[in-house]
């Protein structure tokens, strides 16, 4: 009776690579976690000068947008992937609700300008972790990322439990009936649509073959929802328009680039939880410097909410711990890539 064959062993130099791109994309993840908090104070405060979180986002949105078509026709790979991108959906490979990624930025952009005046950058930014830690897990396990179908393994689970737990801590300061419902549930919505844009830019990215044609698709839009919306407000309210004059008010789009860029480009390395954790980390600890150094008026850093970012720190680190799955294996041919990146 033949014995089966043995299998192949694993290649060492293949294991280094993606570990180092594991390590790779936590950090950049990490970067673009504060880069999404420095642009949630901008944003915010943006908002609160022109009384209208909408019009901001949409400034916001826009302004990145604009730097987008100076920056994607003077890179070939961009223009490239702009072709690849049409051939991947006449040949559906990519499915039109995919490129719609931009509608999860968008609608944190406008989160941000409609609360974080009121909330500040650490309570929003709690807020959102909420919302997207738990879609992350619903995300992975439904496939929805470049790297297929994830397990459920209980480093994942209690890492992102850890990371709900610690929300409720940092928010239990303030839930005193004196912040309304509604101002904590928009940021929490945002934080769930984060995950699936996360899951479905990875997917552009890999038919396009390039981050900033994602990321191009991404503005595109997202901008365009937020100009509807806007037309939608503005027609009710008919607000005047006053733009203030300070410069720095007016770069949170370059700063949405580099957030979606980043999830473009590693969330196929880590998948969509861990990717969403350490730039949760990033988000947290960008958060809690900013209202200890330029808070936003009548906004105080409190010790629940420092001892919440911290917790959501530990929680990042638990699930990138190997872990056995739960429940019944997802099998080889539905959970592609599922163990070959160390740490998912």
């Amino acid at each position: 009776m033949t014995s089966a064959p043995a299998a192949a062993p694993a290649d060492p130099h293949h294991t280094v690579v993606e570990r180092a791109e594991l390590i790779l994309g936590v950090a950049l993840a990490v970067v673009s976690g504060v880069a999404l908090a420095v642009q949630s104070r901008i944003n915010g405060e943006l908002g609160a000068r022109l009384g209208d979180g909408v019009l901001a986002a949409l400034i916001s949105f826009g302004g990145g947008l604009l730097l987008l078509f100076v920056l994607v026709p003077l890179t070939p790979r961009a223009r490239i992937g702009l072709a690849r991108l049409r051939a991947a959906l006449r040949r559906h490979d990519l499915r039109l609700w995919q490129c719609l990624g931009g509608l999860g930025g968008a609608s944190l952009v406008a989160a941000q300008g409609l609360t974080v005046g009121v909330l500040g950058v650490a309570i929003f930014t709690v807020a959102v972790v909420a919302g997207q830690t738990g879609s992350s897990l619903l995300v992975d396990r439904a496939g929805l990322g470049p790297g297929g179908r994830q397990a459920l393994t209980w480093p994942r689970v209690v890492g992102g439990s850890l990371t709900l737990l610690a929300v409720a801590g940092a928010m239990s300061g303030r839930l005193d009936g004196r912040i309304a419902v509604w101002l904590v549930v928009l940021p929490f919505v945002a934080g769930c649509a984060i995950a699936v844009q996360q899951a479905v830019n990875g997917k552009v990215r890999g038919a396009a073959d390039s981050a900033l044609t994602a990321t191009l698709l991404n503005f595109l839009t997202g901008t365009a929802a937020l100009a509807l919306a806007w037309l939608f407000v503005w027609a009710w309210h008919g607000p005047p328009i006053h733009l203030p004059a300070e410069p720095w008010l007016y770069v949170g789009g370059p700063l949405g680039i580099v957030f979606i860029a980043i999830a473009a480009m590693v969330v196929r390395w880590t998948g969509v939880l861990l990717y969403g954790l350490s730039a949760i980390a990033g988000q947290l600890a960008g958060a809690v410097l900013l209202d200890l150094v330029v808070p936003a008026q009548g906004v105080r850093l409190q010790t629940a909410t420092f001892v919440g970012a911290a917790v959501a720190l530990v929680a990042v680190g638990v699930a990138a711990l190997p872990g056995g799955r739960i429940g019944r294996p997802l099998g080889p041919d539905r959970r592609p890539g599922l163990n070959r990146r160390p740490g998912r």
